[in-house]
């Protein structure tokens, strides 16, 4: 670039326009007002943005502001652009467009502009064509995403959720403000719409501003065509049509959805075409510059089993209470479902991020990592009774049962908390952490389209600590989705990475190993125990199965959460009733998720 180059910098929120100048004249300007300080003068209005100080160097003012600052809004904020003038004479200059739009959008052309030069002054020659000779007179330049349509898909290919157009209904806050007659309107309307649905006065100390408008819903099409043109009749109403990525199914209310839709939207940028269109002062679309296509084939397939999670949803929504079902695939860590009612929904999506004392369901990694230590194995002989003082620490088994001295298998079957505390209190002050960790319990996996928390198991320093940790009290936490990796730990023999959308495997902050086999065999006998003859009795008519049960106090001790870990075949799962005061809602709650599935079998 010779001597003299400029360079301008606008930002105008994301939009960065960089303007320069190659002269031609050896980097010697021109006369006051030579063509090339004309040239000079209008790329650096336009670079700094300065749509008046451009415009003035035409020879219509007016005409040019209105289509370069319809331009200028048109491109949007995201795109960024440099202006190069490559030649310039005292006729004309020609200056290159060089538009950047992101992910790969680029477009570039040259532009030859006219001067004119009237009573003693030299300006250029406006047309729309100043800014791209294709444009004709008026128009000015948009850029428009186009968005990709593609579904998101389930396991089997079926389309899980997809863009449709939704109507949203919006009111200026005025009419909602001092009409009541509107609102009662409004809300006979809507509930036609949206069972229930009711406009709410509005706040009597909150002042409305002119223009201001309050979103009421957003309705699916085939919902708002039959009150549309009613709608339309109210005063102060805006309906307009929008694209969202909905479910096909609206019965899936899983917490994945909202996961999934905000990856979709994430990946928007790369995967939605564009065009750069001319648009006409009234904002009609005269014709396509230049753009490109969204890609063909499949958006996001997920790992999503429909008829799993089908089962999963109807079987948590026979529950009253707060509860939640997560099933994974144990071969590979595929989520098949992520379920939970909407008494869960009120506290967000605990099925994934909830963190809950798992209880006895943590025997399972008490046992494992008694068993790792040598010191005993599943025949060892043990001792049960109905309370125990370890170490000070007064632990009682559930209503004091007592086993006397039994195989350990039996002890974990019948959830033996004395015997839990007893070995616990033998092992080092990290050896449940470390085992819980080897389960992916307490790993932060970042797993694509999808949140979760898998829980927290601390370092137990005292033997009181690993007392109530043994039985996954004290400061052990779970999520259901920790829960649910720790059976699928077991019944794979390694954590899995879990995964939501296809090929997209999670990354972790530990990749646990490969567990011991003669272990894992010798927990899952003991899991299947607990079924055929432990506290899991009233699923023993499900083949196959093997599981462990939980019930953990919080708070003041007078309550319980109920919980129930399960295997059956590849799938691996975890429910949990909140407040459930027992592993009973719980098992209830397996039941009527894997009795369908055995039956169909």
């Amino acid at each position: 670039m010779a001597d003299g180059t400029k360079r301008e910098l606008w930002k105008r929120g994301a939009l960065t326009l960089a303007a320069a100048v190659a002269l031609t004249s050896c980097g010697v300007l021109g006369g006051p007002d030579s063509g090339e300080k004309v040239a000079r003068k209008f790329v650096d209005a336009l670079g700094s943005g300065d749509v008046a100080a451009a415009a003035s160097l035409t020879d219509d003012p007016d005409g040019a502001s209105d289509v370069l600052r319809r331009t200028f809004d048109g491109v949007g904020d995201g795109a960024e652009a440099e202006f190069t003038v490559e030649r310039a004479d005292d006729s004309r200059f020609t200056y290159r467009s060089d538009w950047d739009f992101g992910g790969g959008r680029s477009w570039s052309y040259t532009t030859a502009v006219p001067l004119t030069y009237t009573d003693g002054t030299r300006r250029v020659s406006w047309s729309s064509a100043v800014v791209n000779e294709r444009l004709q007179p008026g128009q000015a330049l948009q850029y428009t995403p186009v968005a990709d349509t593609r579904a998101v898909l389930d396991a089997n290919g079926m389309a899980l959720l997809e863009p449709q157009t939704v109507t949203v209904v919006d009111i200026e806050s005025n009419t909602l403000a001092t009409d009541s007659a509107v609102r009662a309107q409004l809300s006979r309307l809507l509930s036609r719409a949206v069972p229930g649905f009711e406009v709410a006065p509005p706040n009597p100390g909150a002042a409305a501003k002119p223009g201001e408008r309050v979103n009421l819903v957003s309705l699916r099409q085939q919902d708002a065509a039959p009150i549309r043109a009613e709608l339309a009749k109210i005063p102060g109403i805006h309906l307009s049509d929008q694209m969202r990525l909905l479910t096909v199914d609206r019965a899936l209310t899983s917490p994945v959805v909202a996961e999934l839709r905000a990856t979709w939207e994430s990946r928007q940028q790369d995967s939605a075409g564009w065009r750069v269109q001319a648009v006409e002062r009234d904002g009609g679309v005269a014709g396509t510059l230049t753009g490109g296509d969204p890609p063909d084939g499949t958006a996001l397939r997920t790992t999503l089993d429909p008829r799993i999670q089908h089962l999963a949803q109807q079987a948590v929504n026979t529950e009253p209470r707060a509860a939640a079902l997560v099933a994974l695939d144990a071969t590979n860590g595929q989520v098949l479902a992520v379920a939970q009612n909407g008494a869960a929904d009120k506290s967000g999506p605990i099925a994934l991020t909830g963190l809950y004392p798992p209880g006895s369901t943590f025997k399972t990694v008490t046992t494992m990592a008694a068993l790792q230590s040598g010191a005993v194995n599943a025949d060892s002989t043990v001792d049960c009774p109905g309370t125990a003082n370890i170490e000070g620490r007064v632990i009682p088994n559930e209503n004091e049962f007592d086993l006397g001295r039994v195989p350990l298998h039996s002890a974990f079957a019948h959830s033996c908390n004395t015997t839990m505390g007893r070995l616990a209190v033998g092992l080092p002050a990290d050896a449940l952490q470390v085992q819980a960790r080897e389960f992916g319990l307490g790993v932060d996996y970042l797993t694509p389209g999808l949140t979760t928390v898998t829980g927290s198991v601390p370092s137990a320093q005292t033997p009181a600590q690993r007392v109530e940790a043994a039985i996954g009290q004290g400061e052990d936490l779970a999520s259901p989705f920790g829960m649910a990796m720790v059976a699928a730990a077991i019944a794979g023999g390694r954590a899995p990475l879990p995964q939501l959308i296809g090929g997209e495997p999670a990354t972790a902050d530990h990749t646990p190993g490969p567990l011991d086999p003669d272990h894992v065999r010798d927990l899952k006998s003991m899991m299947t125990e607990t079924v055929r003859s432990g506290t899991a009795t009233s699923l023993s008519d499900i083949s196959g199965l093997m599981g462990k049960t939980g019930t953990a106090e919080f708070g003041d001790g007078t309550h319980a959460h109920g919980w129930f870990v399960g295997i059956r075949g590849n799938v691996a799962f975890a429910v949990l009733v909140v407040s459930g005061e027992s592993s009973g809602p719980a098992l209830d709650i397996a039941g009527s998720f894997l009795r369908p599935i055995s039956d169909e079998e």
